[in-house]
């Protein structure tokens, strides 16, 4: 149950993380959030026992034994997480590198001064359209 516990707290943290505007925070949420259910499917393999997953000879079934699948997918996952952490953090390196800015934009949103809020673009009007006088190309009173 603690185990449990534990993987919804990193989750959410994760969650959390993923969800911020900066580069190196959401890769560091997704590999969090890779970790909970990592500690799930470990949860789900009886990890307390001690015995190891060899079955005895004359029987067919493994008794109180560590179940050997869930740890092996676990083993597999932290692999690919790893390899998925030093890409993304390679593709990050780059992208800062171009950009000069590890804030992730939308186009037409500008981030503003203050916590990285995102403050939608007006369209620049010009300021004569034509032969009118600006207030009358903007639709004002004649």
């Amino acid at each position: 149950m603690i185990v449990l516990v534990t993987a919804g707290l990193v989750v959410a943290a994760g969650l959390y993380l993923a969800l911020s505007r900066d580069v190196l925070r959401c890769i560091l949420g997704l590999l969090l959030m890779g970790s909970g259910v990592n500690l799930v499917l470990l949860a789900t393999g009886r990890f307390h026992s001690a015995q190891p997953p060899i079955v005895a000879p004359g029987a067919t079934v493994l008794d109180t034994a560590a179940a050997s699948v869930p740890q092996a997918l676990v083993l597999t996952a932290i692999v690919i997480g790893l390899a998925l952490a030093c890409f993304s953090l390679a593709l990050v390196v780059r992208v800062v590198g171009e950009s000069g800015d590890d804030v992730a934009t939308m186009p037409g949103v500008e981030p503003s001064v203050e916590g990285h809020k995102p403050a939608i673009l007006e369209p620049e009007v010009p300021e004569s359209q034509g032969d009118f006088p600006p207030h009358e190309a903007a639709g004002g009173p004649r």
